[in-house]
Order: C-alpha cells, then sequence, then structure tokens
C-alpha cells in the first residue's frame, strides 16, 4: 500500500509505502528451503543443514532481499500508475511504524522536469568563418619544414654548406654545453650538466640562459646569474638566485630542407609536384578549420539553448554526473601517470559543468523529439566518410565504425547535436564573425 504522492520541493516528491510483515514470511522460507538444498555446515552434508542453522546462515540476507523487493515492486507500481518519470534513483528510509506487524517506508524521488523549448526566434547567437589563404600555407610549409630540420657543425663544410662566417651562438643554432649551477657557492640538484644540447630562440631555457649563450663559441665559457621565478617547479630554488658556468661544447647551425620535389615527396606526394603538394596542405588546413569552426558554432548554439530555455534540473542527476566527471577525471590523471590514489576529488568541483550537462541533455532530447531530429542511416554514413578522408585508407576506416555499434553510437550522437545545431540555426537570430586563422587555431601556426 503506497500514500499520495506528496510534493517537497520543485521536482522532489515522496510517497509512503506501508505493507504487512506477514507478506514477506511465505516468499522468505520459501528461499531459505532453496538455500537449503546446497546449504553446507561443518559435520553436515550438503543439503542435511537443519533448518535453524539455515536460517541463522542465510536468514538476515534473505530477509533484506525481499524486503527490497517488496519495496521496489511497490514503488514500481505507484510510478506506473501515475505516468511518472523518475530521475535517478529514489533514496528508500524505514519510517517507525505504529504497528508491529507493518514495515513502512519513505521514499524520496525526483521526476523529471518539464521541457518547453519555445519560440528561438529571437535567441542570438554569432557564427564564425574563417578562410584558408596562401599564407597559412606558407605559414603551413614552414612548420613542415621545422619539423624536418636536421643540423650541421658550424664552421665545417657540409653537403649543405658550413653555416655561415659567423661562428658564434645565434638564435636557430643547436647549441651543446656543460654547466654547473651554485647558490651561495653550493651546488643544487638539476644544476649540473654535460652535454646538454638545445635549440636557442625555442624557449626550453630560462631567457638568462639563452642570454648568457647567445654570442658564445666553441670552447668558450661564462659565468652569469640567474634568477629563478617564484613559480619555478623546482621548488628547492624557486625564487633564488643563481650562478652559473656555461662551457659551449659543440655549436650547430639548422638546415631546413629545401621546398622542392624532394620536399614534396617527404609528404607524400609521390611525384613531387608542388602544386599537388600546396592544395593538399590547403585541403587538411580547410577540413581543420572545417571542424573548429563547426565546433564553435555548436558551443554557440549550446550556450543560447541554455540560456533560452529555464527549468529545474533534477539534483539527483546532477550529482550523478558530477561524480562520474571526477571519476573519468581521476583515470585520465592516472593514465598519465599521476598518483591520485591520495588526491581529494571533491564533485563540488564538478557540479557547474555536470548541471550544464544535464540541462542540455534534457533541451536537446526534447528538440529531437519536437521535431523529428534524429541521425538517418545516409547521415551516419556520410559523417564516418567524412571523418575517413583524413587518413591513408579511408575504406579501412569506415569498415573499422561499421564493425562496432558503441563507435556507430558516437557518430550517431554527434549527427544528432549537428542536426539540433543546424535546426536552432535556420530559427535564431544568427551574426556572421570573421575569425582570422591564427585566433581559430590558438596561434598553434605561429609554433
Amino acid at each position: 500500500m503506497a500514500t499520495a504522492i506528496e510534493t517537497l520541493e520543485k521536482l522532489e516528491r515522496r510517497i509512503t509505502i506501508t505493507f504487512p510483515i506477514a507478506e514477506m514470511q511465505p516468499e522468505i522460507e520459501k528461499r531459505l528451503k532453496v538455500r537449503a538444498r546446497t546449504a553446507k555446515a561443518p559435520g553436515f552434508r550438503p543439503g542435511k543443514v537443519p533448518m535453524k542453522m539455515v536460517a541463522a546462515q542465510y536468514g538476515y540476507q534473505v530477509e533484506n532481499e525481499v524486503l527490497n523487493e517488496k519495496v521496489g515492486i511497490a514503488f514500481g507500481a505507484v510510478v506506473q500508475e501515475n505516468n511518472l518519470r523518475v530521475a535517478g534513483y529514489p533514496r528508500i528510509e524505514p519510517k517507525k511504524s505504529y504497528s508491529d506487524n507493518y514495515l513502512t517506508f519513505d521514499a524520496t524521488f525526483e521526476v523529471y522536469p518539464e521541457v518547453v523549448v519555445g519560440d528561438l526566434s529571437d535567441v542570438e547567437m554569432t557564427q564564425v568563418q574563417t578562410e584558408v589563404s596562401d599564407v597559412e600555407i606558407d605559414k603551413t610549409i614552414d612548420i613542415l619544414r621545422k619539423q624536418r630540420v636536421h643540423f650541421h657543425v658550424k664552421g665545417e663544410q657540409s653537403a649543405h654548406g658550413d653555416g655561415g662566417v659567423d661562428l658564434s651562438a645565434q638564435n636557430g643554432d643547436r647549441a651543446t654545453v656543460d654547466f654547473v649551477g651554485t647558490i651561495d657557492g653550493v651546488e643544487f640538484a638539476g644544476g649540473k650538466a654535460e652535454g646538454f644540447a638545445f635549440v636557442l630562440g625555442e624557449g626550453r631555457m630560462l631567457p638568462e640562459f639563452e642570454a648568457a649563450t647567445i654570442g658564445l663559441k666553441t670552447g668558450e665559457s661564462k659565468l652569469f646569474p640567474l634568477a629563478f621565478p617564484e613559480d619555478y617547479h623546482s621548488k628547492e630554488v624557486a625564487g633564488k638566485t643563481a650562478e652559473f658556468n656555461i662551457t659551449l661544447t659543440l655549436l650547430e647551425w639548422a638546415h631546413l630542407p629545401e621546398v622542392d620535389a624532394e620536399f614534396a615527396k617527404m609528404l607524400g606526394v609521390e611525384d613531387g609536384d608542388l602544386a599537388k603538394m600546396r592544395q593538399d596542405i590547403k585541403e587538411n588546413l580547410e577540413r581543420e578549420v572545417k571542424g573548429r569552426v563547426k565546433a564553435k558554432t555548436k558551443d554557440s548554439v549550446m550556450d543560447a539553448l541554455v540560456k533560452a530555455v529555464e527549468f529545474d534540473a533534477p539534483k539527483t542527476l546532477i550529482e550523478q554526473d558530477a561524480e562520474r566527471l571526477a571519476e573519468m577525471t581521476r583515470q585520465d590523471m592516472a593514465q598519465r601517470g599521476m598518483n591520485v590514489k591520495e588526491v581529494p576529488f571533491p564533485t563540488e568541483l564538478f557540479t557547474a559543468q555536470a548541471e550544464r550537462r544535464v540541462r542540455l541533455g534534457l533541451i536537446l532530447a526534447e528538440l529531437v523529439k519536437a521535431n523529428q531530429l534524429q541521425a538517418t542511416p545516409e547521415q551516419i554514413k556520410t559523417q564516418v566518410e567524412d571523418f575517413a578522408q583524413s587518413y591513408e585508407d579511408p575504406k579501412q576506416v569506415v569498415k573499422y565504425y561499421f564493425s562496432d555499434r558503441n563507435r556507430i553510437a558516437e557518430v550517431e550522437a554527434l549527427v544528432l547535436e549537428e542536426n539540433v545545431v543546424n535546426y536552432v540555426l535556420g530559427k535564431a537570430k544568427v551574426s556572421v564573425a570573421v575569425l582570422p586563422f591564427d585566433e581559430l587555431m590558438g596561434n598553434s601556426q605561429s609554433q
């Protein structure tokens, strides 16, 4: 027997479930008899243990099983009878009964909110556009050349020359040094090395170290002070000033490959055609731009939807998602080699992100349901083929996706989101903004 549904606060509901203890006893006895068939105890053959001993050994466990089932069945009946959409799991708590013959429980739970996506014509959002020009292609070629750099000893003749008449260390050169650092005349951990190589101008070393190396010739030494930043990764020396003595033992100049047929072949253009190489680079950049533009547009749409559609989100779902995000973060950090056993992961850190995810999930579900925005097989196939274009063997990639239902489900979710984005863009007030290539790419092209 269950009481009427009681509204507590916003989405929270409560019902009281009561049933006679006598209803449980036949089921408890039935299950104990089943256990008795295989029960074991010292001095008895299997299946011959007295029922009193079986009840003593398994009684508590069986009673709990039956009790949980009874409560679950009663709760499910109320849910079904009232067409409730329960969010998460109910919290079941025993309640003091006024009779020794009855058990009483309170079931507290949340229901899904009614999500109404109204008129989107007043919703404002920005859609970015980015063009790939010859400038971006040239920058990419420069990066590809730097990735294939090789070094020659400065001043020694090689197949590519001797590096010029200036034999001092300059930006772009690879310097190999021996160094010793001291603080108050005492060497410190990590402050000494032999044969240490780095490329000047890449920012791998602290500015004072690079500045002291610039201008040195092979065999020359220099003594200089170096102030470690307050936030330096080694706490032992952070905020302190050390004195370094460095000796340049080897200096090499960088030779970048020429942009010629051989270079094009290195990039996979079999016939070495430079025009084809540039076209391939442009297509790859455009594919990357397309993906990033879509991602930015999607973020803009999702932000607009969260602001435009107001409703109470179930706390239960938010808490569950926050716990899931915390666990995902813990696993990710562990996979990166970090010791996370003693690191606290309070779910409160993930509550805001979880709430946004829950709200968006409910909004998207309503939009898809109300406007038939489900992903079609044709859309899924097109999306997979689009993914495959950036790989050497597209057919093999397509086969890889379609061989696993989970992978296809991920693609289906992406297509569904894109359907929602296109639907909203067709309804909302959309302004177009031209975003510079470097800004879209996070300035990665300048590195």
